[in-house]
């Protein structure tokens, strides 16, 4: 196949890939603080990635030890979920739908 020049890259391994778009859409990151002192002490989150399609995919980051990278873990959507915005509970669907 043919493809522009400017959508091909070079992977570390010196191989030649295409960059090609999977979905696009809107997404929500969020992470989880300790209630009693508002610090983020595990350091994970959530990213809910809402498509133009109307579907929906969930996954917990986590960081690895190292601190280098992170882990990306597939999650069960759970409905009716409020998110802290630092000064009020928003519904995450208001979130993702503005």
């Amino acid at each position: 196949m043919m493809f522009p020049d400017d959508v091909i890259t070079v992977s570390k391994k010196g191989k030649k890939e295409v960059r090609n778009l999977v979905g696009k859409g809107r997404f929500v990151i969020y992470n989880y603080l300790n209630p009693e002192n508002g610090i983020d002490e595990e350091k994970k989150k959530r990213i809910v990635l809402n498509f133009d399609d109307g579907h929906r995919e969930e996954y917990f980051i986590i960081p690895t030890s190292d601190g280098k990278r992170n882990l990306l873990i597939p999650t069960s959507e759970k409905e009716g979920r409020k998110i802290w915005n630092g000064k009020e509970a928003v519904d995450l669907d208001l979130l993702l739908n503005y």
